[in-house]
């Protein structure tokens, strides 16, 4: 597994970027191939102008007679037609150019959610998520512009250059070769800079991630912000980011003004050779002047073109720091997977069988069991008690393979559990987990989250098993009430027991209860444990606990320490050893 630095200090070569890039085109190729014909259609008007001034001008300087009210209105004629035939084309560019780039934008965001919803918990424990957040959405964003102005412009500026050079070699080829002679160094100078300004872009998006896990940061723990009136402290902490952001950017802006400078001072060194070369070849009679007017049209659609492409070069840059940071996260190594050959999981007993396991963090090395040995029978009400860092919820979180062995093997009915397809396994499971997570919404959504192909009547019977019905029904708008952000408008027991009753809807064979009642008062208590208790009967039920009023009934008891498992048995038997269970137990007693 790569770790968050590994993955985020990556560097890609530009090849590298366009190469891992240019399949996402590959739905769109039809849209592709009509929006480039569509750009060298708009090349016609631009390309004609300089060769219909030319002919007006040498007329008029040669044969004046010459020049009729017939064909200048045939001149201007073909002029409007291809002005019309321009606008035409611009506009589906405009419009069909960017829904592609829209498109390859929205293929590449999917990607990238299915990707992170297949890492496992070591990547989002070393990820910031204000980082993810910017680069799939805002760093995607000049992905779009990307997309379609990159082949626009290079297409466009290939017509332009190849056309503009062949006719300016035509017209006078050694003053050509004379403002040619400045491109090669200009190229020099611009590209030197470019590499440049996408370092400059790659820190200035790293910057906004910072900036953006700040904020969120902030926000979410505003109450203990207000609680320790640390306000101070946090805005301190955001300005030092901002102004590290200033910074960024202010370095960005002026990698940029050098590379602007630096055309236009080239542009002038073009324009002062068309001057001087023109002017001595009109002197000596080696040119004339509708020539003299056609070539510096036709270097000025020369100088122009650069230029564009020189501008475009920033958003090229942005586009490829988008790419860059894009396939950095699609390059974060999935390593919990289906293994070749998983089966589904269908109609479980409960048997659950470690087998010598060992475990260690792979992002820290921290570790947690060494030839560790349990079986949870089938049926079996299980509990796990411990001091914290002990490992019982590393222990639980084996069992759906949130996090892969180490060492040894967990079995489920005798069967090793990567040899069932993950689905399949964790639809077989229901979490209550510690640390209660509720989404954005309403309660229904949030019990009806775990089956949702439920009935309305199934969610509230759900919710009346997890004695949640009654307070439910209380709220506003009943189920159908808004909650809000990780439901910050419910009290902690209530959170606890919508969480309970999503997993009462799930129904699951196997139960892990990390804490489940540990925000609950003493009455939902004694309620849920009731539901619980009801819930667990032919089901195999691990629980963590640290309340161990809750697990009195238990069939067996874990005391789980650094050391490994220290004891074993159920409350009478574990409190006659008078051992380490029976000092947490009367602790606790002591504490009520």
């Amino acid at each position: 597994m790569k770790t968050q630095s590994g993955i985020y200090d990556r560097q890609y070569s530009a090849k590298t970027l366009i190469r891992r890039f240019l399949p996402y085109y590959k739905p769109y190729v039809g849209s592709l191939v009509l929006d480039l014909g569509c750009a060298s259609l708009t090349c016609l008007a631009e390309l004609t102008l300089p060769m219909i001034i030319r002919r007006l001008t040498n007329t008029v300087t040669q044969n004046i007679a010459a020049l009729t009210l017939q064909s200048i209105l045939l001149m201007a004629g073909v002029y409007l037609a291809l002005r019309a035939v321009d606008s035409a084309a611009a506009f589906y560019m405009a419009y069909q150019g960017h829904v592609m780039g829209t498109r390859m934008e929205t293929d590449m965001r999917r990607d990238a959610y299915r990707h992170l919803m297949q890492l496992s918990d070591v990547y989002f424990n070393n990820t910031k998520v204000g980082q993810i957040m910017g680069r799939i959405t805002n760093d995607l964003f000049d992905v779009t512009e990307f997309a379609h102005h990159c082949p626009e412009e290079f297409f466009i500026a290939g017509i332009k250059l190849i056309t503009a050079s062949i006719i300016l070699g035509r017209i006078s080829l050694l003053l050509t070769l004379l403002v040619f002679a400045v491109v090669p160094v200009m190229a020099f100078v611009c590209l030197k800079i470019n590499f440049r300004m996408r370092d400059a872009f790659a820190m200035q998006r790293q910057q906004t991630g910072e900036l953006n896990v700040r904020i969120e940061d902030t926000l979410l723990g505003q109450k203990v912000v207000k609680a320790f009136t640390n306000e101070d402290v946090e805005q301190e902490k955001f300005m030092k980011d901002n102004m590290e952001f200033f910074r960024i950017k202010k370095h960005t802006y002026r990698t940029m003004a050098t590379f602007q400078i630096s055309v236009r001072i080239f542009e002038g060194v073009m324009y002062t050779v068309v001057i001087l070369g023109g002017g001595l070849f009109l002197l000596n009679k080696r040119i004339n002047a509708g020539d003299l007017v056609a070539f510096v049209m036709y270097v000025s659609t020369l100088i122009m073109t650069v230029r564009r492409i020189v501008e475009f070069g920033e958003q090229f840059q942005r586009g490829m720091t988008g790419i860059e940071r894009f396939i950095q996260i699609m390059d974060a190594d999935v390593d919990i997977y289906d293994e070749p050959g998983a089966v589904e999981l269908k109609d479980p007993k409960g048997e659950i069988e470690f087998r010598d396991v060992s475990f260690t963090y792979p992002d820290d090395e921290n570790t947690v069991f060494t030839k560790l040995d349990l079986t949870v029978h089938p049926g079996e009400k299980l509990a796990i008690v411990g001091p914290s860092g002990a490992g019982k919820t590393t222990l639980c979180n084996l069992i759906p393979r949130f996090y892969n062995l180490t060492g040894g093997e967990l079995l489920l009915d005798g069967r090793n559990i990567k040899e069932y397809t993950l689905k399949s396994l964790r639809q077989n499971i229901g979490v209550v987990q510690q640390d209660v997570y509720l989404f954005s919404g309403t309660v229904y959504d949030n019990i009806v989250y775990g089956r949702p192909d439920a009935t309305r009547e199934e969610v509230e019977q759900a919710a009346k098993r997890a004695g949640a019905h009654t307070f439910i029904s209380a709220l506003k708008d009943g189920y159908d009430t808004y909650i809000g952000e990780r439901g910050v408008k419910l009290s902690g027991g209530q959170k606890q027991r919508i969480s309970i009753a999503r997993v009462f809807l799930k129904n699951p064979p196997i139960l892990i209860l990390d804490e489940a009642t540990s925000s609950l008062d003493n009455d939902s208590e004694y309620e849920v444990a009731k539901s619980l208790a009801e819930l667990a009967k032919g089901r195999t039920t691990v629980t963590i606990a640290h309340r161990l009023s809750s697990i009195v009934n238990a069939d067996r008891i874990l005391v789980l320490t650094e050391n490994g498992i220290e004891e074993e048995g159920n409350h009478e038997t574990l409190m006659e050893k008078k051992g380490i269970y029976y000092g947490f137990y009367t602790r606790t007693s002591q504490v009520k």
